[in-house]
């Protein structure tokens, strides 16, 4: 019989929720304002990750990156399930911890925002299944690998 022994990283509250899935991470902070569609898929011909889809991933990224109409269009992929199950970074985005927020109070559906240090970050691999939670009380949040 083999045990598996979960590790927990623990880092910042930016949006409480709770979220599990699969892992996406991507090399670069990517703009949700043209540079990703309604569907959830990288669009930015510029980006690492062009053509990655990040329904129903957890995303990881070191921050997010322009347009303050980002908060709209992350709110719209959230209520219509074609967002992230939760976002993963190094350093908060008040416009994305924005878009979580409208998506929670308007349409009811909350998705975890946490930031973590470099070396917890660093542990995050594509493909890994996580489960996050993030607490709104104690603003400390776990990501369990």
């Amino acid at each position: 019989m083999v045990l598996t022994v979960a590790k927990i990283l623990t880092g910042k509250t930016s949006h409480p929720g709770e979220a599990h899935g699969e892992v996406l991470v991507l090399t670069e902070p990517v703009s949700f304002w043209g540079g990703v569609n309604h569907h959830g898929e990288i669009i930015d011909v510029h980006h690492a990750q062009h053509k990655a889809k990040m329904t129903n991933k957890i995303l990881v990224m070191p921050s997010g990156r322009g347009s303050s109409s980002a908060t709209a269009v992350l709110a719209e992929l959230i209520r219509t399930g074609d967002g992230p199950l939760g976002i993963v970074m190094l350093q908060c985005d008040t416009i994305l911890v924005i878009g979580a927020l409208v998506s929670a109070e308007i349409y009811g559906i909350s998705m975890p925002i946490v930031e973590l240090a470099q070396a917890e970050y660093d542990q995050l691999t594509d493909g890994m299944n996580v489960v996050i939670a993030a607490d709104s009380q104690s603003q400390v949040a776990t990501v369990t690998l």
